[in-house]
């Protein structure tokens, strides 16, 4: 190798090395190779290239339409961006080490692919607003889609309830038998809790749709710089008014994964159901091939791995909540390197939720079949309509504690002799209390039973059509 070429090598070798780190001129020498990999996030902020490309190309427009830069420099910054995007997409550039985070690795590539022209990017703001503004387009792209599939498993559930409006299945409270409910009802709670985390979602994005771009490191800048443009470039709603507060909250990572550790708790509730309404016990329902395993032993098992899964994954969400409330609780303003550990928290909460939702909306369309005979049947054999036999005697104008205490001594006696009321005499009846009529037997059949709650918001068939309406017109139009 020529004298020249080992030179310009070398030349080469020390720009890199300037280059893979951010700071300045300051610092003498290279920090210690493993705090260096320490202090690195690229192996996981890498995620975010996208959405950094996005904010520097509004950024690089924002600096051409104020002048900082001049229009020629602006175009050729954004076509750098541009061509850095393809070739991620097409595999021709793969961000890593020694870069410290992707931010500064597509700097380094701008300023290797254009030249001097590439240095002036950063122009007017910090590594402080940049992630800031990276991780608000990332989380609102997913809460978005976050919210198309809570919509889809929403969908999956009303589909079941429709079909099943006149199946009956045991309610419960402190899992006892309390009284008999419609199928359809007790599915219509799950979209109401999906629904009240929707609008949650829908709340915490306004937070999220808000700019920190331009607040720099935490002071503003001298930079004439025009921060609605690239707020509006970008689609956030509004910007941070304080730039402190821009580069230092992370209330809305917070608000995040609450809302998130929420929807984890009712997927975890219906997986608890799921799991109880498949063993041989309850044997409510069955689970098909498409979404059960089996034992590596015991070759007649079928296990609901999918529900159990997501019971345990809900764990991990609740985790992720844990960590980013400890991270912030004792930060002072402004940006504090702490902030790094918001991402894979973020991340992760993400990746498990969309797949939870994924998974249990496959398993509601294909992976559980409802035993309708075995749910009608079990209805028949519990006092759970005790409370009706009470309100018989109620509309009857006996007072109801009255006939809350008739009602506890026909249960007793029942059970002393091991039958239910629906074997009992007429004249046994009329021992407690001359008010039974011949109508009873028909008051006290469960599907009269779950008929009769038409009160609003009621288990009733009448009240139970009303929401299904109600859920069509919020779902399907």
């Amino acid at each position: 190798m020529s004298h020249i070429k080992k030179n310009a090598l070398l030349e080469v070798t020390k720009v890199l090395i300037h280059m893979s780190k951010v700071w300045s001129n300051r610092f003498d020498s290279s920090l210690n190779p493993f705090i260096e990999e320490f202090n690195a996030s690229i192996s996981f902020d890498k995620t975010l290239i996208f959405e950094d490309i996005e904010c520097s190309i509004a950024h690089a427009k924002m600096l051409g339409k104020t002048k900082v830069l001049s229009t020629d420099d602006s175009l050729k910054i954004i076509e750098g961006l541009e061509t850095i995007k393809e070739d991620f997409i097409e595999g021709k550039f793969c961000p890593g080490a020694p870069s410290e985070d992707i931010h500064y690795c597509i700097e380094e590539k701008l300023i290797n692919l254009i030249g001097e022209t590439g240095k002036k990017l950063h122009t007017g703001r910090s590594r402080n607003d940049q992630v800031g503004t990276d991780i608000r387009l990332w989380l609102r792209k997913k809460i978005d889609n976050i919210d198309i599939l809570l919509a889809e498993l929403q969908n999956s559930l009303y589909l079941i309830a429709e079909s099943n409006i006149y199946t009956l299945i045991p309610g419960y409270t402190h899992m006892q038998r309390a009284q008999p409910l419609s199928l359809a009802h007790h599915l219509l709670a799950y979209l109401e809790m999906f629904q009240r985390d929707r609008e949650r979602l829908k709340e915490v994005r306004s937070r999220v749709n808000i700019s920190p771009l331009g607040a720099a490191a935490l002071a503003g800048t001298k930079i004439k710089i025009d921060r609605y443009f690239t707020a509006e470039e970008l689609g956030f709603e509004n910007i941070y008014k304080n730039s402190i507060d821009a580069v230092s909250d992370r209330d809305f990572c917070i608000e995040f994964a609450s809302s998130s550790a929420l929807i984890m708790s009712h997927l975890s509730r219906i997986s608890e159901e799921i799991i109880l309404w498949v063993t041989d016990e309850f044997s409510f329902a069955r689970l098909t091939d498409k979404c059960a395993t089996g034992s590596s032993l015991m070759p007649q098992k079928k296990n609901p791995d999918v529900p159990e899964l997501i019971r345990g994954k809900t764990g991990r969400v609740y985790g992720h909540l844990q960590s980013l409330l400890t991270i912030i609780k004792g930060v002072p303003l402004s940006y504090n390197k702490d902030f790094q550990e918001d991402k894979e928290p973020i991340f992760d909460t993400v990746n498990t939720i969309s797949s939870c939702l994924k998974a249990m909306t496959i398993l509601l369309n294909e992976g559980i079949d409802f035993n309708v005979e075995k749910l009608m049947d079990s209805v028949h054999n519990d006092f759970s309509n005790a409370t009706d036999l009470a309100d018989y005697l109620v509309f009857k104008k006996v007072p109801f504690r009255e006939a809350y205490q008739v009602v506890g001594d026909i249960v007793k006696y029942c059970l002393r002799k091991d039958i239910l009321f629906k074997d009992l005499k007429l004249e046994e009846f009329q021992t407690f209390h001359n008010e039974f009529k011949e109508d009873i037997f028909e008051n006290l059949n469960p599907i009269n039973v779950v008929k009769s709650r038409n009160s609003l918001g009621g288990t009733g068939f009448d009240q139970v059509k009303i929401e299904l309406n109600n859920w069509k017109k919020k779902l399907f139009t």
